[in-house]
């Protein structure tokens, strides 16, 4: 495969640019400018490529960089837990590990890509990504694709795609600097220049974030703290009128304190540990438009690499209770071809080659074996995209995948949005196909089972938008369904010591992954914003019935662990003619189950926020809230602490 993507940029270098009277081809790049109508006006991650809102079938969010600053949120996964279909839960305060779920999916079944790179950490038993390290530092746009999406995708797509772009400088100079401080001894400050000439665009930015947190076992009485450092840059170059070239890279450095089961209780509560992560992140991608801009190419290669550590300074011999490094490294060609000034296509390949390494040392085995393993696969994918009749638009795409290890998967999806009313009416409708392979950890660790199958979805959703009162509000309603087969799951041993996966080389395990597992869900999503007067609203409510429907299982038809039935948040936002804005929004997270079987309830919470901004100057402003203003520390995971009442104020300068 990486010598066909090879060929192919050679082959590009020599196709002749024929003149032809067509619509030019979008962009391919995911990870490129900015657009500036987060409504109505440009999605990115539905097809690949820059496609007008009004003919995107799928249900996404947009969020964009003047969003995000109203929000004031410093940790990105709190900022996307307020949106349609997403739900968080976190082991503890800032920094402990944390889940996104979109419509009930596993959070390991959550594609996430950071300016073209695919951050997905396959050392972990699931090959999810840990949000706790995500903050918004310099992003500028971030789209969330709900529903199976692995068409266009790939693996781990089933529950949706989360697209996070950062900042691309529009001037020839431009700079940023946040800082705030708050309660729990919290302190952030980022920065970030850039500049965009004739043939030249380029950003650096940088981050540090800290704060004393709250203990994470609820029992807890000392504070677990969470330190963040985060460093970004990308450089772009237009060698040519129609050849570019982009370079991206992305670091962060996270320190988070835990709590452990210390002897002689074993019980969780305070301990000395603590966990390390870093993560880089980095892309290249090459750039050629031909056949008068017609045929749009993209060759890239990305790297990600993770290490996580956690070490316990009471243990003997070796703090490092843990080691683990996850690298991915992928080979992408995409194209996007006008085939007519009404229809397009969109196609490429991919070839990921993923490895892994692991070891658990101990006061026993400092020095413990290390488990390694490596995985490639393949990918070939080819989308259609045009008007069957005026103003009813249509996609439809197929997707071929080889796994070294567990062989090929062919999926695909179809999908319509019929514009009506002059644009003020859409209704949407689509199915998509989603699939997740194996990791690593379940393949190849002690647990492993080599025969094991991709988790597979098959996903509806029907949708209608309105736009009303000559544009200043706009509603949305969406049905969403999805079933997923081949669920990979966790199976004990100790109930079943004769089951032959049991015993490998002549020795009981603990237990191994097996495809034992079905869920299903459904629901529905509900969204709406306005502008009356001087105050503009917003509000999303959402209710999912996420169900384990294995057979044979003795948790069949109950709810899946910390998936809340009822979910929603609205906020009122008043401006003053002179600039200040205050805001007030509140959060409700209904009823859930933090376990299988649904014994330990964790129950609703509704958070009541207060937040305030002031324009001083085109250059300065002062901004502060009041997050959690009751106090309710109701966990979102059952035995760690949760944060209360919380206060920051902070300024920004643009330059």
């Amino acid at each position: 495969m990486k010598t066909i993507l090879l060929s192919t940029a050679a082959l590009l270098g020599v196709l002749s640019t024929t003149a032809a009277q067509a619509q030019p081809a979008a962009a391919p790049d995911v990870a490129g400018a900015e657009s500036s109508n987060a409504v109505r006006g440009v999605v990115v991650t539905a097809n690949r490529a820059p496609t007008a809102a009004t003919a995107v079938a799928q249900a996404v969010t947009v969020l964009d960089r003047a969003q995000i600053e109203a929000s004031q949120a410093i940790l990105l996964p709190d900022l996307l837990g307020r949106t349609a279909g997403v739900t968080l839960s976190r082991n503890g305060g800032p920094g402990g590990v944390t889940a996104l779920r979109i419509r009930g999916a596993e959070t390991d079944q959550t594609l996430v890509v950071i300016d073209g790179v695919r951050l997905n950490d396959v050392a972990q038993p699931g090959a999810g990504y840990n949000f706790a390290n995500l903050l918004t530092g310099d992003v500028a746009r971030v789209e969330v694709l709900r529903g199976a999406q692995s068409t266009l995708w790939g693996s781990q797509a089933i529950g949706g795609v989360i697209n996070v772009v950062t900042t691309v400088p529009t001037e020839p100079f431009q700079a940023s600097l946040d800082a705030e401080g708050g309660d729990l001894s919290t302190a952030y400050v980022r920065g970030g220049v850039g500049g965009a000439g004739e043939r030249l665009v380029w950003r650096l930015g940088a981050g540090y974030y800290t704060t004393d947190g709250v203990s994470a076992a609820a029992v807890g009485a000392e504070d677990d703290g969470f330190q963040h450092t985060s460093f970004n840059g990308r450089l772009g170059v237009q060698v040519t009128d129609n050849l570019s070239l982009d370079l991206r890279a992305i670091y962060s450095h996270g320190r988070v304190q835990v709590d452990g089961f210390p002897a002689p209780a074993f019980s969780f509560a305070d301990t000395a540990e603590y966990g390390v992560t870093e993560e880089l992140a980095g892309y290249a991608g090459l750039n050629l438009a031909l056949l008068d801009d017609r045929l749009r190419n993209r060759l890239a290669f990305s790297r990600a690499r993770t290490e996580r550590q956690s070490l316990n300074p009471a243990q003997a011999v070796t703090d490092v209770t843990f080691d683990a490094l996850s690298e991915v490294d992928r080979w992408e060609y995409q194209g996007t071809f006008a085939l007519t000034e009404a229809w397009q296509a969109v196609f490429g390949l991919e070839r990921e080659e993923a490895s892994m390494r692991t070891a658990s040392p101990s006061a026993f085995n400092p020095n413990p074996p290390t488990q390694s393993a490596r995985a490639d696969l393949d990918s070939a994918y080819v989308q259609l995209q045009g008007p069957l009749i005026a103003d009813l638009t249509v996609t439809a795409g197929v997707r071929r995948d080889e796994h070294d290890t567990f062989g090929g998967q062919t999926l695909g999806q179809g999908a319509l949005a019929w514009s009506l009313n002059d644009g003020n009416t859409i209704l949407r409708a689509s199915f998509g196909q989603g699939f997740k392979a194996p990791s690593l950890y379940q393949l190849y660790s002690e647990y492993g089972n080599l025969g094991l199958n991709p988790e597979e979805a098959d996903a509806w959703d029907l949708g209608v938008e309105q736009v009303l009162a000559g544009g200043q509000a706009v509603v949305s309603a969406t049905w969403f369904q999805r079933e997923t087969t081949n669920q990979i799951d966790y199976v004990s041993c100790f109930s079943a010591p004769a089951d032959p996966l049991c015993r490998v080389g002549g020795a009981t395990r603990f237990g191994y992954y097996s495809n034992t597992a079905r869920t299903e869900a459904h629901g529905v999503e509900l969204t709406g914003q306005a502008k009356v007067g001087p105050f503009d609203l917003a509000a999303n409510y959402t209710w999912t019935e996420a169900t384990n429907e294995a057979a044979g299982s003795p948790n069949r038809g109950k709810r899946l662990a910390r998936r809340p039935e009822h979910q929603g948040y609205m906020s009122v936002t008043h401006v003053w003619s002179d600039g200040p804005s205050a805001t007030l929004a509140v959060r409700y997270i209904g009823e859930a189950f933090d376990d299988a079987a649904n014994r330990n309830r964790l129950e609703p919470r509704a958070l009541l926020d207060l937040r305030a901004a002031w324009p001083v100057s085109e250059t300065f402003e002062v901004y502060g809230r009041v997050e959690n203003l009751f106090d309710d520390q109701d966990p979102s995971t059952r035995g760690y602490g949760e944060v209360g009442r919380f206060g920051a104020l902070g300024v920004r300068a643009r330059f």
